[in-house]
């Protein structure tokens, strides 16, 4: 039986850095490159649009999943852009596969084929949600065969920055661009004092997010849904609400977000953290996640209520104390002393 032709997809040519499209044996042009992969989304829109149908059935296309995914359940979210690679990721490896080839075996070769673990656990993460979402969306689904996956297991990082290395990251930011130096540094500022998520910080609101009255930072715009990865309010000390007010009257009324690019909010930091980083000669291990990991665990060093410390973090006591609870000055003290 000949093999069913695959559906279009995205390629990035690793060699030119330039999207194309992958129809079969045919390969087609973008023009888009690396940094321009929203453009190369719309390309690849306009040409399914004109040359290929996504076909509802009981083993779709993974590219075709993948697809109704991004379109349906992704797009317009705050984290659509950095969803978006991981599949164009997924799409280089799966497209030509079908739903009924998500399998154990299948998900340890592509996880061979990426060689970066914790990156292929969010990614499968991905392929089966979006597997999952074909099976539930009336006109697409169901699956004949529900998908079976496996993730490399997950590594639990704890890296956090002490004072002085924190000092030489905002240090390091003076040989930046000044556009780029005035992001990064707001980016840090609120990540260090709040802990709050590095896909949150970016996509916070002057106006209708950070109340200078009452010092209460909101982390989603209203009308967000809540996920597993709370995102509650959070109060914000003085250094911090001294930084917002200056950063207010400097940006001017009219400003949007604390942290912008060209009117719209800059939520991909990516590039000049990691520059930063390596300005501020810090190992590969601290990324922008690094600033919640030394909120926390600051907060435990200075002996701040551990339930006051969860509730301005977003996670449980049980999570802040099993995981940074040794930073406590007072830490089994007695346990150590008992004779």
């Amino acid at each position: 039986m000949p093999r069913p032709k695959s559906g279009p997809r995205l390629w990035l040519d690793p060699a030119r850095e330039k999207y194309s499209v992958i129809d079969g044996r045919k390969t087609v042009r973008t023009g888009c490159g690396k940094s321009e992969l929203q453009a190369a989304k719309d390309f690849l829109r306009n040409y399914l649009a004109a040359h290929h149908t996504i076909k509802a059935g009981t083993d779709p296309l993974i590219a075709d999943m993948l697809t109704v995914y991004a379109d349906l359940q992704i797009a317009g979210k705050p984290s659509a852009d950095s969803i978006a690679r991981d599949l164009v990721n997924l799409e280089g490896w799966w497209g030509e596969k079908r739903a009924s080839d998500i399998n154990v075996d299948n998900c340890k070769e592509y996880i061979a084929h990426r060689n970066a673990p914790t990156i292929c656990r969010r990614e499968i993460g991905f392929l089966h949600a979006a597997a999952m979402f074909w099976h539930k969306t009336p006109k697409k689904g169901p699956l004949a065969t529900m998908p079976v996956v496996f993730k490399p297991p997950a590594k639990r990082r704890t890296r956090w920055l002490t004072r002085s290395e924190a000092a030489r990251f905002l240090w390091a930011t003076r040989k930046l661009l000044p556009a780029t130096r005035q992001r990064i540094r707001r980016f840090f500022i609120i990540g260090w004092y709040t802990g709050t998520r590095h896909k949150a910080i970016s996509g916070v609101e002057y106006d209708s997010m950070i109340d200078l009255e009452t010092r209460i930072m909101l982390r989603r715009p209203a009308g967000v849904e809540e996920t597993n990865k709370r995102t509650p309010p959070v109060k914000m000390g003085s250094r911090l609400l001294s930084h917002l007010r200056r950063w207010r009257r400097l940006d001017g009324p009219d400003a949007k977000y604390p942290i912008q690019r060209g009117g719209r909010a800059a939520r991909d930091m990516g590039e000049a953290w990691r520059k930063t980083r390596r300005l501020a000669e810090l190992s590969k291990d601290v990324t922008p996640h690094t600033l919640r990991h030394s909120r926390a665990t600051h907060m435990m060093r200075q002996r701040v209520d551990p339930w006051q410390a969860s509730k301005a973090l977003g996670m449980s006591v049980k999570m802040l104390v099993d995981v940074y609870g040794h930073h406590h000055p007072d830490w089994q003290n007695e346990a150590a002393e008992a004779r």
